[in-house]
C-alpha cells in the first residue's frame, strides 16, 4: 500500500496501540515528510509503504516501492552476514541491524547510505527500514584518507600506504586466489641528495624528488604495459622510494625494472636555473610470498640497499642469500664476543717456530680460537676484525697474553732440562692505543714468572710502519724490558727496511705469499717454473734484515723443497704445516719432552 493511499496507513502500522485518529494522521504525516529515506516492510521482507525521501535516494517514485523486495533495494541480501541478520530481525530474534552500503542510482553515481532495521513499536508485525545519505561523508573520509596515505611533496603513496599494500599482498587469501604467488621490491636511496638540500635548499631538494617521481612512475607505467600489473611506487621517506611489484615473475623482471629506474636518473634535472645531475642506488628483493613478512623484506632490501651503496653506488644489487647469512653470523658473533670472553669460550693453539738449521722447536705462536655453541670452532679471521671494531679486542688481548705467558711457564717448570722455547703472542695496534699494553706486559711476566726474553709481542706491518707518538714509546719500552717485537706479515704493506732500523724490532715474518712461490722444485714438477724473482726478493730482504741484526722467520712452510731452498739462503726460523699444525699445549709438552730425549748423550 502506498504511503499516500486512503484508509489504513503504514504509518499507522507503526503504532497499532494508537487510540484517536488523529494520532494516526500525525504519525503518517511525520513519516511522509521526514527527510529521512524509510520503509515499512511485512514479515515476509516485502515494502509494505516508503516516503518520498526513500524514492528520491532511490531515482524512483515511492508510490513505485510499494511490493518490492526490501533487501533488493538497500542491498541487504549481498553478504551472508547481514542477509541472516536481517532475516533475524524480520523474525523478531534480533533487535536492530545496521550496515553501510553502496547504492547504484539510476543517473549512473553512487550513492552511500547507512541502513537501520529495526522492529515497529509494540510487537506489530514487519519492520522500519531507514536509509541514512552518507555520501558526503564518505567522500570527506576517502579525501582525508587519501591526504594521510600520500606524500605531499611528490604525490606518491607514503609508507603507511606502501606498508598496507605490502601487508595485503602477503596474506596467503591475496596470493593462493591467483597470480604467480611471488613478489618483489626495488628498494631506491638517491647518492648524494643531501648535498643537494644542503648547497641549495629544501625547496630544490623538494623540487628535486617530485622529479623524481615523475620519472619513477613513468617507468612502473611503461613497466606495467607489459605485465598484468603496474608496479606501486612510493616514497618511504627523505630521498628512499619504493617499487613493489606483486606476483612478480622472477629476478629478471626485477632487474630489468631496476635497470630501467637507474636509466631513467641519467638525464639531468633542469631545476630552478640549475643542470643538476644525480644517481642511485638499488636494493633488489625478489621471493616467493609464502613465508614472506613485510618485516623480513624490507630487511632485505634494506640489506641489499646497504650492499649497492658500499659496492660504488649508482648501481643495482640482488639480494643475496649466502651473503645475508655471512653478514647475520658476523653481527651474531659481534653481539656475543664480550659475554664469550667471560664465559671462557676461547682457547690458545700453539705452531712450532723451528730452526732452519738444527729443525729443533725454538718457540710457538699461540693462536686463538673461539669454541662457539653454536658455529662450532673460528678461527681468528672469522672475529678478530669484529673484536677490533668494538673494541673487545683489550680483553681479548689481556687474555691472551695472560694465558700465552702462563703456558710458556709451565713448559719451563715442566722440563727444567730443556732449553726454554719462547711464546710468539699477536698484538693489535688498537691494544697500544686502548690500553696500557707495558703495564699490561709487566704484571704479566711478573705474575707468571715467564722471562722477558721468552716472550715474542706480533704487530702487524701496516700497524707499525709509520706510527709515531704512544705505539713506539710502548714498543720501546717494551723492548727495553727485554721482550722480543716482531713484525708480522712483512712484505705486504710498507716494506721500509730502513724504517726498521730506527724501530726496537728483533725479528721479522716474510707473509706466506712469499713463500708459497718456492712450492715447486723443477726437476720434481717440471710442467710448473718457478719464479726466480721469489727467491731473489726473499734473499734479498733475509740479508738486509740480517744486517740490522733482526732474525727471519718464514710462514707457511708447507714442503721440504719450499724449507730447503728458504735454508739455502739464510732464513733463520720456518713456521707451517711442514713443521706442524696449530695444536692444543699438551701435543707442544710432548714435542718437548720428544726434543730432549734426542738431544740427551
Amino acid at each position: 500500500m502506498s504511503a499516500t493511499s486512503e484508509g489504513p496507513t503504514p504509518a499507522a502500522d507503526l503504532d497499532r496501540s494508537a487510540v484517536t485518529d488523529s494520532d494516526h494522521i500525525t504519525y503518517h504525516r511525520g513519516f511522509a515528510a521526514s527527510p529521512l529515506a524509510m520503509a515499512v516492510v511485512d514479515r515476509e521482507g516485502l515494502v509494505v509503504g516508503a516516503n518520498a525521501a526513500l524514492g528520491e535516494l532511490l531515482g524512483t517514485g515511492s508510490e513505485t516501492l510499494a511490493g518490492q523486495v526490501a533487501a533488493d533495494l538497500v542491498d541487504l541480501a549481498s553478504d551472508a552476514r547481514t542477509w541472516h541478520s536481517y532475516r533475524e530481525v524480520l523474525r523478531g530474534r534480533q533487535a536492530k541491524l545496521r550496515c553501510t552500503r553502496r547504492l547504484k542510482h539510476p543517473e549512473g553515481h553512487s550513492v552511500w547510505v547507512q541502513v537501520t532495521v529495526t522492529p515497529l513499536a509494540d510487537g506489530a508485525p514487519g519492520v522500519l527500514v531507514s536509509a541514512a545519505d552518507i555520501s558526503a561523508r564518505r567522500e570527506l573520509q576517502a579525501r582525508l584518507r587519501h591526504l594521510q596515505m600520500h606524500d605531499p611533496v611528490t604525490r606518491l603513496p607514503n609508507r603507511t600506504l606502501f606498508f598496507e599494500r605490502l601487508t595485503a599482498a602477503l596474506e596467503a587469501e591475496s596470493y593462493e586466489r591467483s597470480g604467480t604467488g611471488r613478489i618483489g621490491l626495488c628498494y631506491l636511496d638517491l647518492d648524494g641528495f643531501k648535498a643537494v638540500n644542503d648547497t641549495l635548499g629544501h625547496r630544490v631538494g623538494d623540487r628535486l624528488l617530485a622529479a623524481v617521481a615523475e620519472r619513477l612512475t613513468r617507468v612502473a607505467d611503461e613497466a606495467g604495459y607489459a605485465r598484468s600489473g603496474t608496479p606501486l611506487v612510493a616514497r618511504l621517506g627523505g630521498d628512499e622510494f619504493a617499487l613493489l611489484v606483486e606476483d612478480s615473475t622472477g629476478t629478471e623482471q626485477l632487474s630489468d625494472l631496476a635497470e630501467s629506474a637507474l636509466k631513467a636518473l641519467e638525464d639531468p634535472f633542469e631545476l630552478a636555473g640549475q643542470r643538476l645531475s644525480l644517481t642511485a642506488s638499488i636494493g633488489v628483493v625478489e621471493r616467493h610470498a609464502a613465508g614472506t613478512t613485510a618485516t623480513g623484506l624490507m630487511q632485505a632490501a634494506d640489506t641489499t640497499l646497504y650492499w649497492a651503496k658500499a659496492d660504488g653506488k649508482g648501481r643495482w644489487t640482488l639480494f643475496d642469500p649466502e651473503r645475508n647469512a655471512h653478514r647475520m653470523t658476523r653481527q651474531a658473533l659481534s653481539s656475543t664476543l664480550r659475554p664469550a670472553i667471560e664465559r671462557g669460550e676461547f682457547i690458545l693453539d700453539y705452531q712450532p717456530l723451528v730452526g732452519m738449521e738444527d729443525g729443533r722447536l725454538s718457540g710457538v705462536e699461540a693462536l686463538v680460537r673461539w669454541n662457539h655453541p653454536q658455529f662450532g670452532t673460528l678461527t681468528p679471521n672469522r672475529f678478530i676484525g669484529l673484536a677490533e671494531e668494538d673494541g673487545s679486542i683489550v680483553q681479548l688481548g689481556r687474555w691472551a697474553l695472560v694465558t700465552a705467558c702462563r703456558q710458556a711457564r709451565r713448559w719451563q717448570v715442566d722440563n727444567p732440562d730443556g732449553p726454554p722455547i719462547f711464546v710468539s703472542v699477536n698484538v693489535a695496534v688498537r691494544q697500544v692505543w686502548d690500553s696500557d699494553l707495558v703495564a699490561d706486559v709487566a704484571e704479566t711476566l711478573a705474575e707468571t714468572g715467564l722471562a722477558p726474553h721468552l716472550l715474542q709481542l706480533e704487530l702487524t706491518e701496516s700497524a707499525v710502519m709509520g706510527s709515531a707518538g704512544r705505539p713506539i714509546q710502548a714498543l720501546q719500552a717494551l723492548s727495553d724490558m727485554g721482550v722480543r717485537i716482531a713484525i708480522d706479515d712483512f712484505g705486504t704493506g710498507y716494506s721500509n727496511l730502513a724504517y726498521l732500523s730506527r724501530l726496537p724490532v728483533s725479528a721479522l715474518k716474510l707473509d706466506g705469499s712469499f713463500v708459497r712461490g718456492f712450492q715447486y722444485e723443477a726437476d720434481k714438477s717440471p710442467e710448473i717454473t718457478p719464479n726466480p724473482a721469489d727467491e731473489v726478493i726473499v734473499e734479498a730482504m733475509i740479508q738486509l734484515a740480517h744486517r740490522l741484526g733482526l732474525t727471519v722467520t718464514a710462514e707457511c712452510v708447507e714442503t721440504s723443497a719450499q724449507a730447503t731452498r728458504l735454508r739455502r739462503i739464510g732464513c733463520d726460523t720456518g713456521q707451517g704445516w711442514l713443521y706442524s699444525r696449530p695444536v692444543p699445549p699438551d701435543r707442544i709438552s710432548e714435542l718437548l719432552v720428544e726434543a730432549y730425549a734426542v738431544g740427551k748423550p
